[in-house]
């Protein structure tokens, strides 16, 4: 995406203000690094870490226990232990010893790190400090993220070995990449199948996780994916509307594809009167709000759930073994804009160069405000019902939803949009102990899947990695205490409200992250911000 002379100002001026090399004039500036993790930035691993008295909810979908003690030895989890039953006093001579450091979560809420499969790390011109998303992604108890991708090649697989080594502050990161980045492809089109062989290849050689693919044409997609299945490469894809008409969901899901992220491609493979959208005749791709306005407009081109089709197409889904990660959350805008423009932390959270990116203009991605209308907002109610009716009716069936936030536009910010995600998949019918299992567990065998390999964490049970997040109000109740701002709650003993909740610990490789200092780090990013470029105006 082009940046304007204002904007690239805007990010030359942070980058030099963090010691960059110069940019040539004719260079765009890069993603900023993080900085190597300072002391005081996490404790451990410890030889033998105990989370005492917890009420665990373990991301399996099972009803949640406690109280327990989990004992970490390093970065793994060793033991969890019951010990006691509710409302009786804990008899310390059954507990696990011998610790090293304990944290008293007594009352407290443990349950495992969340898994974020649809991120991007920032932006040169909205968010180009790497170290602000991952501190609001581990402040929000998120210990992986999945990048689609986090930045060019090179910056994202040096960033996922830096995390891998817990050398910065961030979440553990998978790298999966769009056809053709890499230095090597700079000044090369690719356009036959064995040349998109061959960059798989270069990208596996070089360590990428996985593909975010397109909805390339048929025969580039197949040599794709074929070539991933070889180097057990991850796939995911945003089937968006330039090709979807010959690549749809069913489609990329015949040819292998792992996961579909958004809902592109989804309903045109259930389309009963048309076989391609019926766009009008002044749409235009480049007009965003023509691209986003009216995609929400094919809701009523399915026959809805229930109908032949639309339970075909669940079944085939469920036979391939597709994943789903609607990414509900990035969207919703859509159906109410005011609100999100309002929510409660943009204040705080949001810098202003992110501020500024999110404000309608025709050329950041996302920003497509020119004139949105009720008929919009209600096109987007009417397709959301319909959306989720599908990905419900799938998780229904036994298919796997994952968990995908896509922040960065349309008003959503790091961190709080992937709460925000949860929130939508219970909207959409999902129990709250299947919303935690689609944020843990079925992200990590969406994950591992690809390698054949067994998950490494998204469960809190011995022997995986101690990722986990530690939240002092239960989260099955109000989901929104995993929020970094928390819920609104009336104190009936003072008669005034108060917030409540906030991840209090995140625990990533067995170090433990204090996740309100996090927060209270990026809230010091926001206003050093808005000192040096000022206040931006909530329109």
């Amino acid at each position: 995406m082009r940046m304007t002379d204002g904007r690239l100002g805007l990010a030359l001026c942070l980058l030099m203000a963090h010691g960059a090399a110069a940019l040539a004039a004719d260079e765009e500036p890069q993603m900023i690094p993080a900085p190597d993790r300072k002391a005081g930035e996490g404790e451990g691993p410890f030889e033998r870490l105990i989370i005492r008295g917890a009420t665990l909810i373990d991301g399996t979908g099972a009803p949640p226990i406690g109280p327990v003690d989990i004992v970490v030895e390093g970065n793994r989890i060793a033991e969890v232990k019951s010990v006691g039953y509710p409302g009786l006093p804990i008899k310390d001579d059954k507990r696990p010893q011998g610790a090293t450091r304990e944290i008293d979560a007594h009352g407290a809420f443990v349950m495992p790190g969340i898994v974020d499969m649809h991120t991007h790390t920032g932006g040169e011109t909205k968010a180009p400090e790497a170290e602000y998303s991952y501190k609001l992604w581990l402040g929000h108890g998120i210990t992986t993220v999945r990048g689609v991708p986090s930045g060019d090649l090179e910056f994202s697989l040096s960033e996922k070995a830096r995390s891998s080594r817990n050398e910065i502050v961030a979440p553990r990161i998978f790298s999966y990449h769009t056809l053709g980045q890499g230095r090597k492809y700079e000044d090369v089109q690719i356009q036959a199948p064995e040349q998109a062989r061959e960059w798989v290849r270069y990208v596996a050689k070089e360590g990428a996780d996985g593909l975010k693919l397109g909805s390339h044409r048929p025969d580039i997609m197949s040599a794709l994916l074929d070539e991933a299945r070889k180097y057990g490469l991850g796939s995911t894809a945003h089937l968006g509307q330039l090709g979807v008409a010959q690549m749809n969901a069913l489609d990329a899901a015949r040819l292998g594809l792992g996961t579909v992220t958004h809902f592109y491609g989804l309903f045109e493979s259930m389309y009963e009167n048309h076989d391609v959208q019926p766009w009008p005749v002044d749409m235009n791709y480049n007009n965003e709000q023509h691209r986003f306005g009216q995609v929400a407009r094919q809701w009523n081109l399915v026959a809805g759930q229930g109908s032949e089709k639309w339970r075909a197409t669940l079944a085939e889904f469920r036979e391939l073994g597709l994943t789903l990660d609607p990414t509900f959350t990035i969207y919703s805008a859509g159906r109410d804009v005011m609100r999100t423009r309002n929510a409660d932390w943009h204040d705080e959270y949001t810098l202003p160069a992110q501020w500024d990116f999110y404000t309608p203009n025709r050329e950041s991605h996302g920003a497509y405000w020119f004139y949105w209308t009720t008929a919009d907002e209600i096109a987007w109610k009417n397709f959301y019902r319909v959306w989720m009716q599908f990905v419900n009716d799938y998780k229904n069936m036994g298919g796997r939803v994952t968990v995908g936030s896509d922040s960065g536009f349309i008003y959503q910010l790091y961190g709080f949009g992937t709460i925000l995600e949860l929130e939508m998949l219970q909207e959409a019918g999902f129990h709250p102990l299947e919303v935690i299992r689609a944020a843990t567990m079925h992200g990590a065998e969406a994950l591992f899947e690809p390698r054949g390999e067994d998950i490494r964490f998204g469960v809190v049970r011995p022997g995986l990695l101690a990722d986990l997040l530690i939240v002092e109000e239960n989260p099955l109740e109000n989901l929104k205490v995993l929020y970094g701002t928390g819920a609104v709650r009336l104190d009936d003993e003072t008669g005034q409200p108060e917030r409540v909740g906030g991840v209090r610990y995140t625990i990533k490789d067995g170090i433990v992250y204090d996740a309100k200092q996090l927060l209270a780090d990026v809230r010091a990013m926001v206003a050093r911000q808005k000192a040096e470029l000022g206040e931006r105006k909530r329109y």
